[in-house]
């Protein structure tokens, strides 16, 4: 064999097992785990909550987002709350 392909076969060697080896432990060790979809449904259901969708004007989305930003909270925890505080209200 020429000493090109032997330089050839033996990247192709290295860049096999890099691939086998994955990525190392200390760089996914600390790294979140998301839920897939059926296991945040079931996590959601298992704490009460429901999916709940409608249609709002813009405007007033956008000033939701900015109070969860202004708070640093989801947009489900400061919709739950305005909708609260408007139902006690009543």
């Amino acid at each position: 064999m020429k000493p090109m392909d032997l330089a050839k076969l033996k990247g192709k060697k290295i860049e096999g097992q890099q691939r086998q080896a994955g990525t190392p432990e200390r760089f996914g060790k600390d790294a979140h785990t998301s839920l897939g979809k059926r296991e945040q449904r079931d996590r959601d259901r298992e704490l009460g909550l429901v999916p709940f969708a409608c249609k709002l004007h813009g405007d007033l989305v956008k000033q939701i987002q900015d109070l969860a930003a202004s708070r640093k909270t989801g947009l489900n925890e400061i919709t739950a709350e305005l909708i609260a505080k408007a139902l006690a209200k009543k």
